[in-house]
């Protein structure tokens, strides 16, 4: 039989006290010295959770496109994706979101922690143009914790120096992927062969 933790009781008995700094760097709003965090991230993930189950979506720009309004509430542009909107899909059934941010060379991230809603007016649309093109919706997110995260686990992989970098052709191809699960009926050749170009145009 598999011996596993059943209660809080249990967890808290084997991983014993926080440390003082890993309570102390929990605050409810955006503190002065976490706004560069912000600010200087090119990429999050975003994590919501609906009645189909938890989700966890990449969303990446230029850094400063997790716009800072307040100390209590941030903007993120919803740029073009797979229209498979799942992330939003979960806000409307269940509006509590979390943000993971990571910054190249830092080993540090930034967890935020909130709710969020799903904005579409023209005036918020109009301040993440891009090349003239407008997101289709901004989630406001409102925020109610914020604090870093230590470098461990950046370390521990070596993302920053490619310390274990993909072995080649070892990663299929998204196109083999959906031609193998299609059964040969989707034709995986000609996405694959399509799709550099595809997401050039298509990033905005």
């Amino acid at each position: 039989m598999t011996n596993k933790i059943k209660n809080t009781e249990e967890l808290e008995a084997l991983y014993g006290k926080p440390a003082e700094a890993s309570l102390l760097k929990e605050v409810n709003y955006i503190h002065p010295l976490y706004r560069p965090y912000i600010e200087s991230s090119p990429f999050l993930a975003v994590a919501t959770c609906g009645s189909d189950g938890m989700d966890v979506s990449p969303r990446g720009d230029a850094p400063g496109f997790l716009v800072i309004e307040d100390e209590h509430t941030l903007l993120l542009p919803d740029r073009r994706g797979n229209n498979r909107i799942d992330s939003m899909r979960n806000l409307l059934e269940n509006n509590q979101i979390a943000l993971l941010l990571l910054i190249p060379e830092v080993n540090e991230t930034l967890r935020i922690n909130g709710t969020a809603e799903i904005i579409i007016d023209s005036e918020i649309l109009a301040r993440f143009s891009v090349n003239g093109v407008l997101p289709r919706s901004v989630l406001r997110i409102h925020v109610e914790r914020v604090f870093f995260q230590c470098g461990r686990a950046l370390i521990r992989s070596g993302l920053w120096q490619s310390k274990y970098p993909a072995e080649k052709g070892k990663i299929p191809p998204p196109g083999q992927i959906l031609k193998s699960i299609s059964r040969d009926e989707f034709d995986g050749d000609a996405y694959d062969a399509e799709l550099p170009s595809r997401i050039v145009k298509t990033l905005y």
